[in-house]
């Protein structure tokens, strides 16, 4: 390492320059530029004799330029951040202080010449002109050298997407991080107009532009995605593979962060390496906060399955609102003692009580709801997984079915004011047992419903259907993780299946505002946006993760699988509803005695685990029912 290297160093392990250091050495580059201005005017020999006038009279225009810095606190900032607020700050001193100082000539026009040297207008205006330039060059200078000392040979080369004010925004942000982390190349605009303009220094390019060459030669290994383009770049697919296939990694802000598009006070931003969550697209989803509240608050809750991956989500949500208490139920102890200690840490003034306990044992479920006496329950509870049920119908019937009977008839027992039950799409259209036997709750809590409606203080029943929830338990995505993890191969059951996917959180804000807006008897089915391609997904994440020669290996349709699922049935009619993201599904009814003669039934013969028996019952319950793949094929025929 050099001396002058050293030296830089020694000075920018320093907190800063004291105030007055940086005083003294500004009021000598104003005295400099005046000496200096007067030698050029006047030559050598006359400055000489003029000299103890020439000082007296800088000492007047220093005392007139130190009350301007003092009024701007010129010399208060850190030289090393210097801003183009601090430079402003001086060259408006200096303004002031050249105005004042051309005031003074005038006065001292009157005083002896041997006591006084007296400068033309032109003059001063040079010398101020002179000091500023001066005065902002120390300031650059300082930057740019503090900003090479400690400039990180190991930060990441990147573009940012995106040219609006949050992205110079963000481009600034980095380049003030000590140590940098990320060194600016260049921009990506999807806007023709800016092509090839620069930015803050930087070039910016189109998606017209070759990119995967661009990040060649200037070897980029990222792109930060602004704020305000996130949205739009969750659509743009190509970019997406582009990138990833060119081994850029892709980094956004962290959804929870503020950005205000600020440059000087905002905080350094944290930005988090994308997962593929972060890349599907989908639109932002707002509920009526006020409303939901209004309902919720200072209730009493009960939720089922609330361990679970929407269960739990929908605990987090609901205890936002304060609730009078919560009565959380379900099955698996160790998940369930995870949420009493969430709930133990995060909310600690609500009531919640935890219980472990199954939705199928109808008295202990009494004990429960005469004790707690809920208004609103939740029905996030049920057996999920496609294959596994194609496996143990009369289970699936014995939790799904049966469990949400016992709650449902409990709620009305008990004048629940609303029941809002968790669907699913594979409810429509039903090609698998778990599908269908959703079908039948829903079926079953609108009849009941149906029979509530001339029942004074009548307890409410609401469907919430939809789709896949990302990153639930046992869903696609932490199953290809973990499969890339290991080096593959990604097992995908078909080229061409296609599924929708919503966030968790989305989801339950949806189940939220649908179950505490509806009237009753509804169907509420969300829109899910565009589907996605499973195939897709899969390549996607293994370009995300940096794994080389990772396979996708194709299985077949498992039992009771479909290549696309439906939110709605082609027979049902559509309604708008109270909110863009959500439909209500207008399907046939079914008379309440009938279908629940029809249950008690079906109950009964799954209790006798005959598996075809089982589902034969079912597939007359729901006609549509169709098995697909799977060994109950042959009941259709």
């Amino acid at each position: 390492m050099n001396y002058t290297q050293k030296i830089l160093n020694w000075y920018f392990r320093r907190v800063s320059l004291p105030y007055w250091m940086m005083l003294v050495i500004d009021c000598g580059i104003v005295f400099l530029s005046g000496v200096f201005i007067y030698y050029l005017f006047h030559r050598g020999y006359e400055t000489l004799m003029d000299s103890y006038a020439l000082l007296d009279t800088l000492a007047v225009y220093l005392v007139l330029t130190i009350l301007c810095f003092r009024l701007f606190s010129t010399y208060a900032g850190i030289v090393r951040y210097s801003s183009f607020v601090d430079l402003q700050k001086v060259g408006y001193a200096n303004g002031l202080a050249m105005a004042l100082c051309i005031g003074a000539h005038y006065v001292m026009q009157g005083l002896p010449e041997e006591q006084y040297a007296v400068l033309t207008v032109t003059q001063i205006v040079a010398m101020y002109s002179i000091a500023t330039m001066a005065m902002w060059g120390i300031r650059v200078l300082a930057k740019v050298l503090f900003d090479v000392v400690t400039s990180d040979k190991n930060a990441m080369r990147v573009l940012i997407y995106g040219t609006t004010p949050d992205s110079i925004g963000l481009a600034k942000n980095i380049r003030s991080q000590k140590p940098t982390s990320y060194l600016l190349k260049g921009f990506v605009s999807n806007e023709e107009r800016h092509k090839h303009k620069l930015l803050i220094g930087e070039k910016v390019y189109t998606q017209q532009d070759d990119l995967a060459m661009v990040v060649k030669k200037k070897r980029i290994e990222g792109i930060l995605v602004s704020p305000s383009r996130i949205k739009e770049f969750r659509k743009e697919q190509d970019l997406q593979d582009a990138m990833l296939s060119a081994g850029v990694k892709i980094f956004m802000v962290r959804t929870e962060q503020e950005w205000d598009g600020g440059t000087e006070n905002q905080p350094d931003v944290q930005l988090h390496e994308v997962s593929v969550e972060d890349l599907l697209p989908r639109d932002e989803i707002k509920i009526d906060m006020a409303s939901v509240g209004s309902e919720l608050e200072g209730r009493r809750v009960l939720i089922t399955g609330a361990a679970g991956s929407i269960g739990s989500e929908m605990v987090r949500q609901v205890a936002e609102f304060r609730p009078a208490a919560m009565l959380l139920i379900d099955q698996a102890e160790t998940p369930e003692h995870d949420i009493r200690l969430m709930m133990a840490k995060s909310y600690p003034d609500i009531l919640a009580e935890t219980v472990v306990a199954n939705i199928c044992k109808a008295e202990r479920m009494e004990q429960l709801m005469a004790r707690f006496r809920p208004d609103y329950v939740f029905h996030a509870a049920a057996y999920k997984h496609v294959p596994m049920m194609e496996d143990n119908p009369s289970e699936a019937v014995q939790n799904n079915v049966y469990g949400t009977k016992v709650m449902a008839d409990l709620s009305v027992k008990y004048g629940v004011k609303k029941f809002v039950m968790v669907s699913t799409d594979k409810a429509v259209n039903p090609t698998n047992v778990m599908g269908c036997s959703k079908r039948i709750c829903e079926i079953y809590v609108q009849s009941l419903n149906r029979v509530m409606d001339n029942c004074e203080g009548r307890t409410q029943f609401v469907t919430t259907r939809f789709g896949n929830v990302l990153g639930s338990n046992g869903s696609v995505i932490p199953l290809f993780r973990e499969q890339i993890k290991k080096g593959g191969p990604v097992t995908v059951t078909h080229p061409k299946i296609i599924r929708y996917f919503m966030l968790i959180p989305e989801a339950c804000k949806l189940v939220l505002e649908a179950g505490v807006k509806g009237h009753g008897g509804e169907i509420f089915a969300f829109d899910m946006g565009q589907p996605v391609k499973i195939a897709d997904l899969a390549k996607r994440m293994i370009r995300l993760s940096g794994a080389k020669d990772v396979k996708i290996e194709y299985t077949g349709l498992r039992a009771g699988e479909k290549l696309y699922e439906e939110v709605l049935d082609e027979k049902e009619n559509i309604k708008t509803s109270f909110h863009e993201k959500i439909r209500i599904a207008k399907v046939r009814e079914y008379d309440y005695q009938t279908i629940n003669q029809a249950i008690e039934e079906l109950i009964a013969i799954s209790q006798n685990y005959d598996h075809m028996e089982t589902v034969r019952k079912m597939k007359e319950i729901v006609p549509e029912y169709k098995s697909n793949n799977s060994i109950y094929e042959k009941l259709d025929h």
